[in-house]
């Protein structure tokens, strides 16, 4: 079982994500906890945000207070809805979060059934609940949940222990190869990526780039690599090296292997739906570039962003260091294209059942220096991946007034308990 959390501001986004699940018949609300009932048993994206609007008016001073939790047990476990409402109220309780509002999905589009929670870290009292270590003990309760729910255990190809610590290549702290090498020699052992594209991406976390070469000897036509060190701006910078110098897992014809086993193995990998959902979520509960990336970056997954020189958006990926798998939008859903991202922040248009519409917001600055967790950075280059993607952004509720509705009734209630106060 792997559990995912998702922090944000936006409520009515997270709710919304969900909703439409429900409208498209693929998904349903199995649990409202501390939310009233529906009249006529079917519930709206404002009558569910209504119900935290007392928490969130509590404490406007928290950045983050809105959570959205999708827990996926593997695709073998068949879990009834009674079980999955049972897990939700142990899972919640684990995490503290027993006595808030909160509001249980049953999903059910894609094979991986699974469950999504939204609530909130602020009580009533106004104080938040602890998340500094929500990671370790998300993980603790997911096999809590596994022993008690006789569920298959999440795969952990390598223990904690033995994992490895990759770190950028620093070109003025000198010695270059071997800065390269502790990265180059590696990568393939512990990373699924299906093409030169995504090990590129993957490489220029660490300041790396490697490129084809061709040549000819006694009359016959070689082909091979070579590596670069990257500077800060993410160009080359001294001289190429040869992928020999870093041993036969460098080299093309072994990553031309490794790029058809990562095709099967991640064509059926867990981490492909899970990943999907998160990105979807975070789509909307945020409403920029900084914002979504640093999302991410909190359940471990980088999003690299490449751009012309033009500025236009023609290519993203997402590096997800939990499962270790390096995923092109395109391969993850249709959904979720280069296109769909090019338009939202560099034109600020989202896709609102399926008409584009302004939300009025300047294009957010572009952040390429944001570190992650991992200690890695999220440079948003590789100008020699061209693989453009496509498609549209998940359909919306078409609840916007809603949407203004209810932001606007939060402010004037604020500015009435400041002028109180």
């Amino acid at each position: 079982m792997i559990a995912k959390i998702g922090k944000g501001m936006n409520i009515f986004g997270a709710v919304s994500y969900n909703q439409l699940k429900v409208d498209k018949e693929n998904g349903k609300v199995l649990l409202a906890h501390k939310i009233p009932e529906a009249v006529d048993g079917n519930f709206t994206v404002a009558q569910i945000c209504r119900a935290f609007e007392p928490y969130l008016l509590a404490n406007n001073k928290t950045e983050k207070p809105v959570r959205h939790i999708s827990i996926n047990p593997d695709p073998s476990d068949k879990v009834s809805d009674n079980r999955f409402i049972e897990m939700a109220e142990q899972y919640m309780k684990e995490m503290g979060y027993s006595s808030q509002p909160y509001i249980v999905y049953k999903h059910t589009d894609i094979e991986r059934t699974h469950i999504h929670i939204v609530t909130t870290c602020v009580q009533l009292d106004g104080n938040k609940i602890p998340d500094s270590y929500d990671h370790h003990r998300s993980m603790a309760a997911c096999r809590n949940l596994e022993k008690a729910f006789g569920l298959k255990p999440a795969d952990e190809k390598t223990p904690q222990h033995e994992k490895p610590i990759f770190k950028p290549v620093e070109y003025s702290k000198g010695d270059i190869k071997s800065q390269m090498a502790a990265v180059i020699r590696y990568l393939p052992k512990y990373y699924s990526f299906p093409n030169l594209g995504t090990y590129n991406t993957l490489l220029s976390l660490f300041n790396i780039t490697a490129e084809r070469v061709s040549g000819e000897a006694n009359g016959v036509t070689k082909k091979g690599l070579v590596y670069f060190a990257l500077d800060t701006k993410g160009e080359r910078t001294g001289i190429p090296f040869k992928s020999s110098l870093f041993g036969k897992h460098a080299g093309l014809d072994a990553l031309e292997m490794h790029f058809e086993k990562s095709k099967v193995l991640m064509a059926k990998h867990p981490a492909k739906a899970i990943l999907k959902n998160s990105i979807e979520a975070a789509m909307h509960m945020v409403k920029n570039e900084p914002e979504f990336k640093k999302q991410l970056l909190e359940q471990g997954v980088n999003v690299v962003v490449r751009r012309n020189t033009e500025g236009r958006i023609y290519g993203i990926t997402f590096i997800d260091h939990e499962s270790r798998s390096v995923w092109n939008g395109s391969q993850l859903a249709k959904n979720l294209s280069a296109n769909v991202f090019n338009n939202w922040w560099n034109k600020s248009i989202k896709i609102d059942s399926g008409s584009p519409q302004s939300n009025k917001l300047p294009p957010p600055p572009v952040n390429n220096d944001e570190k992650d967790p991992f200690g890695f950075f999220t440079p948003g280059r590789n100008d020699s991946i061209s693989e453009a993607l496509g498609s549209l952004l998940p359909d919306s509720q078409g609840e916007d007034y809603e949407e203004r509705d209810f932001e606007n009734r939060m402010k004037k209630k604020k500015k009435y308990r400041r002028g109180q106060s």
